[in-house]
């Protein structure tokens, strides 16, 4: 009897066979495996290393040690709070001068002129050292959040704006050249040509501001902030407190990290379409 017969007579039909099971070590990558791997090396080095060359806990605490002083932090020093202060302003900060280097990147990739007559005052700003306009601000707006706010939205500024410039100069001019053939506005060439063939470009100096903000972030507290991870180094260092000190570079770092990660992240949504090279 076949199995056709046995399912229509109630009989059960035969078993499927079970699909294999994928153990989480072969979901893992190569990447991700040798990375997982270098990280653990380099804790197991933090950890070993120091007290077995007798270096004082002083100069280079162990991992353990920041372990112990991060616990002490979180209950004694408003660790959470110093965090996401910093998180907050390194964020605001970084939207505040990605959008005004965009804007102002885009207006003059569009005007030549204003371009020419503004290029050597956006020089002379950009080669002037960013740390020094902390000082300034705080002598003009006094010890709060506002200083590190603009040092952070300057720095933020020209990475963004020379990459949208650049791209701008090197939009496609037959392109342009169609859209005006089709009597499409000026406004209308922006938002169908240049627009969609500068998103490469913006979307590079976006990362590279977000990993520039969490500087300007930390050297606005470290010049005169009262909060935050910069004002925790500020402290850490003048009470020759080394584990605080590490705790905040590493929480920086992990804020940098997630920022640049999310632009990542959006870069792949908003580019999609754009091939790319296969390792």
């Amino acid at each position: 009897m076949t199995d056709t017969t046995q399912t229509r007579e109630g009989g059960t039909p035969p078993a499927c066979p079970a699909e294999p099971r994928i153990s989480p070590m072969r979901a893992l990558n190569p990447v991700t495996i040798t990375s997982l791997g270098i990280l653990t090396l380099v804790l197991l080095a933090w950890e070993f290393l120091p007290p077995a060359l007798d270096v004082p806990k002083f100069i280079i605490p162990t991992l353990s040690d920041c372990l112990v002083e991060a616990k002490r932090m979180w209950a004694q020093e408003g660790l959470l709070g110093h965090t996401l202060s910093t998180a907050l302003y390194t964020v605001l900060g970084f939207a505040v001068g990605s959008a005004l280097g965009a804007v102002m990147g885009y207006l003059l990739g569009m005007s030549a002129f204003w371009e020419k007559v503004l290029s050597p005052y956006i020089l002379a700003l950009q080669i002037a050292p960013k740390v020094a306009f902390a000082p300034l601000f705080i002598m003009w707006f006094g010890y709060n959040s506002i200083p590190k706010l603009l040092v952070t939205v300057l720095i933020v500024f020209f990475p963004v704006l020379v990459n949208v410039l650049q791209a701008m100069r090197t939009v496609d001019r037959d392109l342009v050249n169609l859209a005006r053939a089709y009597s499409l506005s000026r406004f209308g060439i922006f938002l169908k040509v240049e627009m969609p063939s500068t998103l490469p470009n913006l979307m590079a100096g976006l990362r590279i501001a977000s990993t520039l903000a969490v500087i300007g972030v930390t050297v606005g507290e470290l010049v005169g902030g009262n909060t935050g991870l910069g004002f925790l180094i500020s402290y850490g260092g003048g009470q020759a407190n080394a584990a605080m000190v590490f705790i905040a570079i590493v929480l920086l770092t992990v804020i940098g990290f997630l920022l640049y990660t999310v632009l990542v992240r959006i870069e792949d949504r908003v580019l999609h379409y754009l091939p790319k090279a296969e390792s």
